[in-house]
């Protein structure tokens, strides 16, 4: 049993431009070769079901319309998937749940997800490059960071996961729970909202709240909207803390070193010393503040405490 498909294809793409048998061969029961089948025939050796139209099996595209006639009825509001679904899946989708239901409007509202790359490179078995969440679980990635690298793109453009972006996010994250700690949520910024009111541009969202950090009660309340920053998932923060448990000391007696190495060199006038303390000092994870107050070091999301030992 197939249904025709003959005009040009919501996705855009005219029937002059779809090459007949391009992927796979053409079923010769088909009176066009642009047909898709509802109902696949089974042969002795395949799972089948009796059915007015011999032994056979749905076809890929009437489950998913079955599926959804069953469960959401003849009309709902979103459908989503990735952008190689947009043909022939759910074109031929729309085609058959429309013939089947001319009163009902299936899906109002589609979304499609542009493709993951990893590297700037299309992720594939072949390439080697394939891997799942629970594989970046796995190396001890936190799922906060893993959720801050894929919503900091649109979802109709590419998505590129690096290993640089998720250090970067990692960075972003520690800080932006640092600045909210103990703060009590006020009211999301309303340019995030607007921001995710415009085709769910979360991305545009995560740049309103690099700019709230001056106001960690929005700051906190924006993150949480967008499902960072809560405290069910921020584990992964609290144990970078407690490895860090112990060098409030440490960092005291570098900063006194740091400050006198800084005293010397205003009399002097040689910095080369001030210059290569600060340098080591950052290599190890901490951020060098001077002021005519003094020096301040603080420590960052990548404090290496044996490299801190080795300055004293």
């Amino acid at each position: 049993m197939c249904a025709p498909m003959r005009n040009t294809a919501r996705s855009g793409r005219s029937v002059d431009d779809m090459i007949a048998g391009a992927r796979v061969e053409v079923a010769p029961f088909k009176r066009d070769p642009m047909d898709f089948v509802l109902w696949k025939p089974s042969s002795d050796d395949l799972p089948g079901w009796d059915s007015p139209w011999g032994r056979g099996r749905p076809g890929w595209h009437i489950e998913c319309s079955a599926m959804s006639e069953e469960l959401l009825g003849e009309s709902f509001d979103i459908h989503a998937g990735g952008i190689d679904l947009q043909f022939p899946h759910h074109e031929n989708e729309i085609a058959q749940s429309c013939c089947a239901h001319p009163h009902g409007e299936f899906a109002r509202i589609w979304l499609h997800n542009e493709m993951l790359q990893v590297e700037g490179k299309k992720m594939s078995k072949s390439l080697g490059n394939f891997f799942t969440v629970r594989d970046l679980l796995d190396q001890g990635i936190p799922g906060e960071v893993i959720r801050f690298v894929l919503m900091s793109t649109h979802y109709r453009k590419p998505m590129d996961w690096t290993a640089e972006k998720a250090q970067a996010a990692r960075d972003t994250l520690w800080e932006w729970r640092k600045l909210t700690a103990g703060v009590t949520p006020s009211a999301p910024d309303p340019r995030v909202i607007e921001a995710l009111a415009d085709d769910l541009n979360v991305a545009g969202a995560l740049a309103v709240l690099h700019g709230l950090k001056g106001d960690p009660a929005a700051l906190l309340a924006s993150g949480l909207l967008l499902g960072l920053l809560s405290s069910d998932i921020g584990a992964w923060a609290a144990s970078d803390d407690a490895a860090g448990e112990g060098l409030d000391d440490l960092l005291d007696k570098l900063s006194s070193k740091f400050s006198d190495i800084r005293a010397n060199a205003m009399v002097s006038k040689d910095f080369s010393g001030v210059d290569t303390l600060k340098a080591a000092l950052t290599e190890a994870g901490v951020e060098v503040r001077m002021s005519k107050a003094g020096v301040e070091l603080i420590a960052g999301p990548r404090l290496d405490a044996a490299k801190l030992e080795e300055l004293l």
